[in-house]
Parts: C-alpha cells; sequence; structure tokens
C-alpha cells in the first residue's frame, strides 16, 4: 500500500469543514442560552416530535457526538478527518476510510470513552481509497437516497442516518418494522454506483432500546 498525507482540515471541501465545527459550535450556542439558541432549540424540538428518539434522547445524542468530535481531534488530526460517526439513541456508527488497522482500533478505544455509548459498530474500512473524488460522488449516492426516501410513503425518512464511504451505504436508525427496513434497503440498492448497502438499523418495538422517558 502506498503512502499518502492524511488531508488537512483546510484541505477538506468547504461543507466537510462546516458540518465539523457546526455541532460543537450549536452546543456551545444552547449553553450560552442566547436568543438565536432558543430559536434553534425550538425548531429542534418540532423536528424530534416526528421522530421516534425522545428529546432528552435527542439531546443526549449530540452531547455524545460533540464529546466524540473533541476525543478524536485531540487524538489525531488526521483520524478526525477521516472518520465519522452517526450516533442514535447512544449507538455510535463509525465510518470511514483508514491505511492501518491500528487506526480502526484506536477509533472503537475512542468512541467507547464518550460518557453514554451503548454500542459501537465499527465500519471503517481499511483502503488506500478515497479523497476529494471520491467524497464527491459518495455524497452524491447519499443525497438521491435521502431524496428518494423523503418522497417515499411508506418511509420515514427523518428517523434515518446515511452516509456513503467508498460506494458503500450505511444505514443507522429506528424503522416502523421490518418492512419498512427492507423498503429502504430496496431503494438504497436501486441508486447508481452503490457497490454495497449495510443496514444497522432497528425497528421501534426492539428490546435493545433504552426506554423512554
Amino acid at each position: 500500500m502506498t503512502n499518502r498525507r492524511l488531508p488537512a482540515l483546510q484541505n477538506l471541501p468547504l461543507n466537510v469543514v462546516a458540518m465539523r465545527l457546526a455541532v460543537p459550535l450549536l452546543l456551545v450556542m444552547a449553553l450560552s442560552g442566547c436568543v438565536v439558541a432558543a430559536v434553534g432549540a425550538a425548531a429542534t424540538g418540532v423536528s424530534v416530535v416526528a421522530q421516534e428518539r425522545s428529546v432528552g434522547e435527542a439531546v443526549d445524542d449530540l452531547t455524545i457526538r460533540t464529546t466524540l468530535n473533541k476525543l478524536f481531534l485531540d487524538e489525531s488530526l488526521a483520524l478526525y478527518n477521516d472518520i465519522s460517526f452517526s450516533v442514535v439513541e447512544g449507538r455510535v456508527l463509525l465510518k470511514g476510510s483508514v491505511e492501518k488497522p491500528e487506526h480502526r482500533i484506536t477509533a472503537t478505544k475512542l468512541a467507547w470513552r464518550a460518557v453514554g455509548v451503548r454500542e459501537v459498530i465499527n465500519e471503517i474500512q481499511v483502503t488506500d481509497q478515497g479523497g476529494v473524488v471520491d467524497y464527491a460522488k459518495d455524497t452524491w449516492i447519499s443525497t438521491q437516497l435521502k431524496t428518494k426516501m423523503l418522497f417515499a410513503k411508506d418511509v420515514q425518512s427523518i428517523n434515518y442516518s446515511v452516509e456513503t464511504v467508498n460506494g458503500t451505504i450505511y444505514l443507522m436508525g429506528i424503522a416502523q418494522n421490518q418492512k419498512e427496513i427492507d423498503r429502504v434497503i430496496a431503494i438504497a440498492r436501486e441508486v447508481p454506483n452503490v457497490v454495497e448497502v449495510v443496514s444497522h438499523v432497528i425497528t421501534k418495538d426492539d428490546p435493545s432500546r433504552t426506554k423512554k422517558p
């Protein structure tokens, strides 16, 4: 495997930088009690109402994401750049592409350090693929799937997290039933250039879910 320099934060696409910086910023705003945060919180509340997660669970997941951002950034800028995560009710799905197996192990250890984490699912790929070109293609795949799910009458898309890494779609979330999961997977497989679909979606009556307050 040829060595390559892992991208610095300033070399990432602007939309990636914005997404990585947005979560900590939003949490700071929420804790400050300013008017803007209040408006944002109200909007979030409206969104959560339609979700299977409770408001408290959504806030807990946001706190875990913020902690993970800090843990990964403190550990390594390269690791922070190459790995992303979805958090649903304390279940953390790690995604991305790294060059060495030990980086994959380190990511798992870091994820378990965040308070509130109940499960860590490691789907990090060990490969020399990646980069801006692949990122653009993967983003387009995710966008197409999210759009299709949004207009699918038998799918509650708000309960799903979608991310694509090197053509593999990773799904996480809470479905109404197994039929809905099968429907989402079928839609995902219809998107052009998809290599594989990996689902970590559970149903709303899954016994592993935490009890809502």
